[in-house]
C-alpha cells in the first residue's frame, strides 16, 4: 500500500488509481476503476480516472519536478497549489467558462478537477479546420471578467496586493521571461529554427537593433507591472472546447501581469491557425471559409473584449482617480498596445525558440512552411514596433491581411 501523506513522488497509473480510492473521497466505494496517463503538455502528470460502473469520472493533475519540455527547466511544484488557486477564483468570476476543482494535495501537489473529455483541445480542433462560432463571445466574457476585476481599477488595493504575494510564481516566470522576451531574439543555442526560414530570421529578427530594444522594454513591463491576475499561459492549446461551450484551463504560469499578455497570446495562436490554414486547405472555398472565420474570431475578440471591459467599469465601483475624465479610454488603450505587443512577441517565440506549435510544424511541404513562418514574423514585428496604433479589430486583422498576402 502506498503512503502519500508523508512525502512528494510523481505518481504512475497504478499510484494515480490507488490515490484517487484513498484520497479523492470522489468516487462511489464500489467503483470499477481504471487510470491513464493523458498528459501531453509540456509541464505536468494529468491521469484521467474512470469508473467504469458509475459511469462517472475525474482529472488528477501532478506538477513534477522538472518540467517535461526539458530538464533545463526547474520548476516548484507549487505551481499546482498556484494553479488549483486560480482556478478556482476564475470558477467565482466565470464558471461557465472554468473547469470545476475538488481537492488540491500540498504534500503530492495535485488536485482534482472536471473531467472534459466530452471537449477537444482548441488547437487540434483547429489544426483540422474546425470552427466555434461562439468562441469569441465566450473568451471575452472569461477575459474581460477576470482581467478587471482583478485589477486595482474595482479590488480593494490590500485586498489585491495580497493576491500578489499569493500569486508570486517566479520559475514559472523565468520561463516566460526566457523563451517569450529573450531568446527569440538571439542566435539562441536553445532555439530551434526551422532551417528554411533561418536567413530570414538572421536578417530580419536578430539583426534588429530597434526590434530588440522594444522587446527589452516589454521584458520589464512583464516583470513589473502587477495589473491583473493573468492566466499566464492563454493559447489555444489551454482551452477545452465543443460547439456550445468553452473552458479555459492551464492557468499554471499565472501571476499579476500586464492585462494584455492574456489577450495577446491568444490572438498570436488564431494567427498560427490562419497560417495553417492559408497552407494546408487545398479547397479554395473551404479555405476561404476557415480563413474567413479566423479573421472575424480576432476582430470580434478585440471588439468584444473592449465592449465588455468597458460593460463591467460602468458597473462596478471604480477606484476614485480612475474615474477621471479620459483614464478609462487610456487604460484600455494601454491593454489593446500589451496585446498587440505579446500576439507579436508570441508569434516569434513559437517559431523560432522552444515549444513550437503544430500549426505550424504540421505545415509538411517545406516551401509552405517557410512561406507561413515569415509570414507570421512580418506580422509580428508590426505588432511588437508599431503597438501603439492598434485601437480595434480592424487594425489586427488589417495587418494580419496585409502580412498574408
Amino acid at each position: 500500500m502506498t503512503d502519500f501523506s508523508t512525502e512528494y513522488f510523481t505518481m504512475n497509473e497504478e499510484q494515480a488509481k490507488e490515490y484517487a480510492i484513498k484520497r479523492l473521497n470522489y468516487f462511489q466505494p464500489d467503483a470499477e476503476l481504471s487510470c491513464k496517463e493523458i498528459g501531453d503538455g509540456n509541464l505536468n502528470y494529468v491521469f484521467r480516472i474512470v469508473d467504469h460502473k458509475h459511469k462517472d469520472s475525474i482529472i488528477l493533475k501532478q506538477a513534477g519536478p522538472v518540467a517535461r519540455i526539458s530538464d533545463e527547466f526547474k520548476v516548484s511544484p507549487d505551481r499546482n497549489r498556484i494553479e488549483s488557486d486560480i482556478l478556482k477564483i476564475q470558477y467565482q468570476y466565470v464558471p461557465e467558462h472554468t473547469p470545476k476543482t475538488y481537492q488540491y494535495d500540498p504534500i503530492m501537489n495535485c488536485f482534482a478537477m472536471e473531467d472534459l473529455s466530452d471537449h477537444e483541445i482548441m488547437r487540434n480542433a483547429l489544426v483540422k479546420h474546425q470552427v466555434f462560432p461562439d468562441f469569441a463571445d465566450h473568451i471575452t466574457t472569461f477575459m474581460a471578467n477576470t482581467l478587471l476585476l482583478t485589477s486595482d481599477v474595482v479590488m480593494n488595493h490590500k485586498e489585491k496586493k495580497e493576491l500578489v504575494k499569493t500569486f508570486i510564481n517566479p520559475e514559472l516566470c523565468e520561463i516566460s521571461e526566457d523563451l517569450v522576451y529573450t531568446e527569440p531574439f538571439y542566435d539562441c543555442e536553445r532555439n530551434e529554427v526551422f532551417p528554411a526560414t533561418r536567413p530570414f530570421i538572421e536578417k530580419e529578427i536578430w539583426q534588429d537593433e530597434q526590434l530588440q530594444l522594444e522587446t527589452a522594454k516589454l521584458k520589464f513591463d512583464f516583470m513589473t507591472k502587477a495589473q491583473s491576475l493573468i492566466h499566464g499561459d492563454l493559447h489555444t492549446g489551454s482551452i477545452f472546447i465543443k460547439e456550445d461551450s468553452t473552458k479555459v484551463i492551464d492557468p499554471e504560469f499565472a501571476f499579476y501581469g500586464p492585462a494584455g499578455y492574456d489577450i495577446g497570446n491568444l490572438i498570436a495562436n488564431l494567427i498560427f491557425a490562419y497560417a495553417n490554414g492559408k497552407a494546408e486547405i487545398e479547397d479554395e472555398k473551404e479555405r476561404h471559409v476557415f480563413t474567413n472565420y479566423l479573421l472575424t474570431t480576432i476582430k470580434d475578440v478585440i471588439d468584444l473584449f473592449k465592449e465588455k471591459f468597458n460593460r463591467i467599469w460602468s458597473q462596478s465601483e471604480i477606484e476614485q482617480v480612475a474615474t477621471y475624465k479620459g483614464f478609462q479610454a487610456a487604460y484600455l488603450d494601454s491593454i489593446l498596445a500589451d496585446t498587440a505587443a505579446v500576439a507579436g512577441l508570441e508569434l516569434c517565440r513559437r517559431i523560432i525558440g522552444l515549444a513550437q506549435v503544430i500549426d505550424i510544424t504540421s505545415i509538411e511541404d517545406e516551401a509552405a512552411r517557410q512561406q507561413a513562418e515569415e509570414r507570421c514574423l512580418r506580422a509580428a514585428k508590426q505588432f511588437i514596433l508599431q503597438r501603439e496604433t492598434f485601437k480595434d479589430g480592424e487594425d489586427f486583422v488589417a495587418l494580419v491581411k496585409s502580412s498574408f498576402q
